[in-house]
């Protein structure tokens, strides 16, 4: 989450086209997730752990064993199992450079607030320059689709970072939020679990003041799914990118692994209840990308070149099974938005109308 100076990258392709009207009816979708690693890179996620970035002196060091393999097909899924085993099985991945896939953000800053503003309202905003600029003064399709008396209360956010609250701008779209530190459960009669887990909230010491630790969020996020039913939900996991700017890679490896453990657990606690059982599409992504080589992997801007690349894993019931793309033309964080409208039946034009267009093949189509 670091805030590096503004500058003009890539707009958007004429290529990529609008949709036809035909394209927003109805799909077997009902549900969509956005879930968000915070900074993770594409290069781990297609090749998995880097050699150069390892620092294992002998492969007898306990994190080579658990991470390293001379093939990247391999090295990958020891890294993310669920996105190699489950959704490259049944989804779509984009964004491998090595492939002809680049997926890459527009926004021109490469770096959290403006990711995050980029992929939830469908265009970047150069007027957000700054982690904490406050109050997001753009719609974004969340708050769109709360409006809507189908999807109204039952649309939430999810998210270690409590700037989520200004990234949502909470006070104005009214959206159902858990962020942060704030501990989860309110209310004078809770369960000792519940109370136990605000007492971790309130208690334990703080490696960030703003983001709490992964596993934390994931205990009250799993209870609001069984409970409250959410048709779009948005979750946001931190600890990868707050690990790589303290230059630790072996826990940006370690993170990484649990990340895809917990979307795994969310997305199999999801499909054992009815009202999400092959009704739900997972958009699993990432903010922003990195630099690259020995220094440059722990930061992210404009002046650390590659920051701009991201990648997409998209898996549901309307998503073909195309597994890893190839020599396909670009897409774009801000084609996200209206991937989520379009998979809820819903066009983003008509509220935001300069939302760049959905994903296509995401949509079976």
């Amino acid at each position: 989450m670091f805030k590096p100076l503004s500058r003009c990258t890539a707009i958007l392709s004429l290529s990529l086209g609008l949709l036809a009207p035909s394209a927003f009816s109805q799909h077997k979708t009902r549900n969509v997730v956005l879930i968000v690693s915070d900074g993770l890179r594409w290069q781990e996620i297609f090749t998995g752990a880097d050699a150069s970035l390892l620092n294992a002196k002998s492969a007898e060091s306990p994190l080579h064993k658990k991470y390293w393999n001379d093939a990247a097909a391999v090295r990958r899924k020891m890294l993310f199992p669920f996105l190699w085993d489950v959704v490259a099985t049944h989804g779509q991945i984009y964004g491998n450079q090595q492939k002809g896939s680049i997926a890459h953000v527009t926004n021109g800053m490469a770096f959290s607030y403006p990711g995050y503003n980029e992929m939830i309202t469908g265009r970047g905003d150069p007027r957000i320059n700054s982690n904490e600029f406050g109050p997001n003064p753009n719609k974004s399709v969340f708050e769109w689709i709360n409006q809507s008396s189908e999807f109204h209360g039952k649309v939430a956010v999810y998210g270690t970072w409590a700037t989520f609250k200004d990234i949502f701008n909470q006070p104005r779209s009214g959206l159902t939020m858990q962020v942060g530190w704030d501990p989860p459960y309110k209310g004078p009669h809770l369960t000792p679990r519940q109370e136990l887990m605000n007492e971790l909230y309130r208690t334990t010491t703080r490696l960030d003041d703003e983001d709490v630790g992964d596993s934390f969020e994931q205990i009250p996020l799993l209870d609001y799914v069984k409970s409250a039913h959410p048709r779009l939900l948005f979750v946001g996991y931190g600890e990868t990118d707050n690990w790589a700017h303290s230059g630790r890679y072996d826990l940006v490896l370690e993170s990484g692994h649990q990340m895809d453990g917990l979307v795994r657990q969310l997305w199999d606690t999801m499909q054992a209840m009815p009202e999400y059982r092959n009704q739900t599409t997972f958009i699993i992504t990432t903010d922003h990308g990195r630099g690259s080589g020995l220094t440059e992997w722990k930061n992210h801007g404009v002046e650390a070149k590659g920051s701009e690349n991201i990648w997409i894993a998209i898996i549901g019931p309307d998503t073909d099974p195309t597994g890893e793309m190839t020599n396909i033309e670009p897409v774009t964080q801000s084609q996200i938005a209206a991937t989520i409208a379009a998979l809820l039946g819903e066009d983003l034009h008509q509220a935001l109308p300069d939302a760049a267009p959905p994903i296509r093949r995401a949509l079976g189509r």
